[in-house]
């Protein structure tokens, strides 16, 4: 198996994977939202490739309006509606649901910790499988074996 950077370095037509990996992958994540993105990123990959979450990133930010978690955790009926009919997100009723859900997990949480941040942080370093167990435990199950591998690698 290639690492991630041979990867990149074998296929410089891949621009979306190779901008992530200089910008993105590995890079330690202090803000709340981006955590949120993240996550939210890795619950609509599952069963999908990588890419296809990258090509669809901007449209991401602008339907979830930024991952302000605040405004994501508010979200009514119209805004699940209005994501389930966004072509330029993945329109599959458990991934929105669980961003929601999710959301306002995560704002509870941020209550005995200050912020998500520190709620990793505060657990920090687990195992994959205690991680998994930690996030089936207080976020949305679905699709948790995705998530919290990549979610690891962003704190």
């Amino acid at each position: 198996m290639t690492t991630y950077c041979e990867y990149c370095l074998t296929h410089p037509e891949d621009t979306f994977n190779k901008t992530y990996h200089d910008t993105q992958y590995g890079f330690p994540l202090d803000d709340d939202n981006l955590l949120f993105e993240r996550l939210v990123f890795e619950i609509n990959q599952a069963g999908l490739s990588w890419i296809t979450i990258l090509k669809k990133a901007d449209n991401f930010r602008r339907a979830y309006h930024g991952f302000d978690l605040e405004t994501v955790a508010n979200y009514t009926e119209a805004d699940r509606a209005r994501l389930l009919a966004d072509a330029g997100i993945i329109r599959n009723r458990l991934k929105v649901n669980a961003a929601i859900v999710n959301a306002q997990r995560i704002l509870d949480l941020r209550v005995g910790y200050d912020s998500f941040k520190g709620w990793l942080d505060a657990h920090h370093p687990l195992s994959k499988d205690e991680w998994t167990k930690l996030f089936k435990k207080n976020l949305t199950q679905y699709p948790l074996r995705y998530s919290v591998i990549h979610m690891t690698h962003a704190i």
